[in-house]
């Protein structure tokens, strides 16, 4: 149980880095804002995966990290839509 939270949290990190990377906020949230980011966009890239028919997040490989960066950049971009319509 304790290897496989810690290989979801680095697979975590890695997702949300890469995905703030190219959105450009990598600057802004640290560590567990990745973590976070990478986890929440992992579940987000399974669910529009999933609606296009094909499989979500299937292990630690190259696939799964690009699944999962896509769901955080829609994460992202809709996060942002969303603040600027609150402000």
């Amino acid at each position: 149980m304790r290897t496989s939270l810690l290989i979801y949290l680095i697979f975590g990190a890695i997702v949300g880095w890469l995905a703030s990377v190219i959105v450009g906020s990598n600057n802004s949230q640290g560590l567990i804002g990745d973590v976070i980011l990478g986890i929440i966009g992992s579940m987000a890239g399974g669910w529009i995966m999933d609606y296009f028919g094909k499989p979500g997040v299937t292990g630690f490989n190259l696939y799964s990290i690009l699944v999962g960066v896509i769901g955080a950049i829609v994460f992202v971009i809709i996060g942002r839509a969303l603040l600027k319509l609150v402000s």
